[in-house]
């Protein structure tokens, strides 16, 4: 039965063998970040992309991590996890190199948004728990190539879960030398009561 709150639609009403071919659907996309990441921090070349190689090589650190989380729920649902990974895309262009891991983070969170409220239809909450703290991680990610490219992270509203709340951002000096996105969630508006009267 789902959990109260989340819709059922059909998306949402899988079996739980349907969620084991999505999460190794997932698998493979971590397969494909973690070999992207390697070997674009290995092949970026010159002083302006010194750090950001260095900050794929913790993106490849981390995209591991979520690697051994998705096989381990793989296993614990009776499922036998992928050892295969999505195509990995190559070129000489650094720019187009961080905009295929941009590209692929962009894709992963999605995936990761749907698999989350499957997750909960099914009732396996931990589960889902474990997927929105890799959504947490994989944003961090998305973001940070986002700024490495000059450009605003993708708009990832209705993309398999509600809006996230307004923010505010404003540039300020990065680990990736660009500009990295400072976030404040907006507060709201107070009433105005008028002046206080003396007593």
């Amino acid at each position: 039965m789902a959990k109260k709150g989340v819709p059922v639609t059909a998306t949402t009403n899988i079996t739980r063998k349907e969620l084991i071919n999505l999460l190794n659907e997932d698998l493979a996309r971590e397969y494909q970040a973690i070999i992207a990441y390697v070997v674009y921090s290995q092949v970026l070349k010159g002083a302006a992309y010194m750090s950001i190689a260095k900050e794929l090589e913790l993106h490849a650190a981390e995209e591991l991590q979520h690697a051994l989380i998705i096989a381990k729920q793989i296993d614990y649902l009776g499922g036998t996890p992928a050892v295969v990974p999505k195509t990995v895309r190559m070129s000489d262009d650094p720019k187009k190199l961080l905009r295929f891991d941009l590209d692929n983070e962009t894709e992963t969170i999605k995936q990761y948004r749907t698999r989350l409220r499957q997750c909960e239809a099914l009732g396996e909450f931990a589960m889902s728990e474990h997927i929105r703290e890799i959504i947490k991680s994989e944003q961090d990610h998305q973001i940070e190539l986002a700024t490495a490219l000059g450009e605003d992270v993708p708009d990832m509203t209705g993309r398999g879960q509600a809006p996230p709340p307004r923010v505010l951002r404003r540039s300020v000096p990065g680990p990736l030398g660009v500009r990295a996105r400072e976030e404040h969630r907006a507060a709201p508006a107070r009433p105005d009561h008028g002046r206080r009267r003396a007593d």
